[in-house]
């Protein structure tokens, strides 16, 4: 890389940690002040940089504009489907991708899905609401909402028993997200169909939050629940895999985010 461009780069960390003056820019990348002046300057001019009046320098709106374009123009099941095909293919189960969708009545939508090979399958389709009260999918998406908005889902759900293991009510529901929130993954045992399990994990963002959810599904004719749970940790890696690419970053296992008391 460019030494002129490095040190411009550089510059961009130095003031994420709050406004930075010139002397304090040019000690940072160890040249002189001129030196610094003139990559300020350049960066200035392109709106990566802002110098307020009390003369120091601090981000500037262009590059926020930028980085929500780059966000915005991610497109998670692009970069999701090659690992959730190598999935299906080392498991031969169903696998499939969901987001959240909060402005259209709390639907949790399938946005891909990887067929099984076995001749026995579960129905769904791209583009179908999930049973959000039941699957995996959608327990691991709404257990990252923060608690108000959590408790205000919950309530306003309706709970039909598809099955006697189906989610029974708002107090259930909400005990179980909270355990999803904490252990980083879900279940559905025959909660929507008695015949089918299915195990769920989250697919994070650059700043830690689920921006989707994969999961497998199998009958269990075909495996038994615990068989699927052994896939769990298969299951957990993949997700990772693609929270790494669609962050930009290195793999690394995300905590679950701490509970933030309610105003």
């Amino acid at each position: 890389m460019s030494q002129t461009v490095d040190r411009a780069l550089s510059i961009l960390p130095l003031l994420a940690e709050g406004p930075a003056n010139l002397d304090q820019v040019a000690a940072r990348l160890q040249v002189h002040k001129s030196t610094a002046l003139r990559l300020l300057r350049t960066l200035h001019e392109h709106g990566l940089v802002y110098r307020q009046p009390d003369q120091r320098y601090r981000l500037g709106a262009r590059l926020f504009a930028l980085a929500q374009e780059a966000v915005e123009n991610l497109d998670i099941r692009e970069i999701a489907h090659p690992h959730l095909a190598e999935l299906n293919a080392a498991c031969g189960h169903t696998v499939h991708l969901a987001v959240y969708e909060k402005y259209t009545e709390d639907q949790v939508l399938y946005i891909d899905k990887v067929e099984s090979r076995y001749p026995v399958r579960m129905y769904s389709r791209i583009g179908k609401p999930v049973a959000i009260t039941v699957a995996a999918v959608a327990k691991v998406l709404l257990a990252d909402l923060p608690e108000p908005e959590r408790r205000a889902v919950a309530e306003r759900l309706d709970y039909p028993r598809y099955t006697p293991r189906s989610t029974p009510d708002a107090t259930a529901f909400l005990a179980e997200l909270a355990t999803v929130r904490e252990q980083g993954w879900a279940t559905d045992l025959g909660g929507h169909e008695e015949s089918i399990n299915c195990v769920g994990a989250p697919i994070r963002g650059a700043e830690g939050r689920v921006v989707a959810a994969m999961s497998v599904s199998a009958p269990n004719v075909v495996v038994s629940a615990d068989e699927l749970l052994s896939l769990l940790p298969r299951v957990r890696r993949t997700a990772e895999a693609i929270s790494a690419e669609y962050a930009g970053r290195s793999t690394r296992h995300h905590p679950p985010r701490p509970e933030r008391a309610a105003p």
